[in-house]
């Protein structure tokens, strides 16, 4: 079985934090853990995702930290009068209905096409794909990250300890089975503000 690859020791990449975002987690009580990117290039799974209130404090911690991130949403969401305009503003990319495939094919090119300009071009999105309770995680974060060759963030928004935790990367191995018992041995023990709602740290069932 081949382990993935800890990526140790990120290098820092240019970025602009703003510090009154940090400010504003503070007044939450919330902190932000994060010491670098390894890459220009890369894909983020926040875990768990099981509140409303996940969305705010995870664009509060990508302020803070300075990223100009892109991220999944469904794409009825952007046909809302305004509510649209303004998720696009803070990066959403539209999923279509052409489904999951299409999307990872479009995101797949994006990547190539920010790797060939040396752009900052990082993804964000939740494997889980809803709040609710899931048998385990949809497949896309994988096939981008797999398939772009690019650094996959586990991202911890711990609600025990009120921290948003972006320190730790991996380098997918293809090896389904060893890439997922090490992305659960290191988001396994983080708590969602519904605990139970946290969906198992797998591949979702066929």
């Amino acid at each position: 079985m081949t382990a993935p690859e800890v990526l140790l020791a990120p290098q820092p990449v240019a970025l602009r934090p703003r510090h009154w975002a940090h400010a504003v987690l503070r007044w939450f009580g919330w902190r932000v853990v994060f010491d670098g990117l390894p890459a220009r290039q890369g894909v983020f799974v926040v875990y768990p995702h099981t509140s409303n209130w996940d969305f705010p404090y995870s664009v509060m911690a990508k302020w803070a930290i300075g990223l100009d991130v892109k991220f999944w949403a469904k794409d009825s969401l952007f046909r809302v009068p305004v509510f649209g305009a303004w998720l696009r503003w803070l990066g959403g990319v539209s999923l279509s209905r052409r489904g999951a495939q299409g999307a990872v094919g479009d995101m797949l090119g994006h990547f190539e096409a920010a790797r060939r300009q040396d752009q900052f071009f990082w993804l964000a999105l939740s494997p889980e794909g809803t709040r609710g309770r899931t048998d385990g995680w949809r497949s896309g974060f994988y096939q981008v990250a797999l398939g772009a060759d690019v650094p996959l963030a586990l991202v911890r928004l711990d609600y025990a300890l009120k921290t948003v935790d972006v320190s730790q990367f991996v380098r997918l191995s293809g090896d389904v089975t060893a890439d997922y018992e090490h992305m659960s041995a290191a988001l396994s023990s983080t708590q969602g503000r519904h605990a139970d709602q946290a969906s198992p740290i797998r591949p979702m069932p066929r």
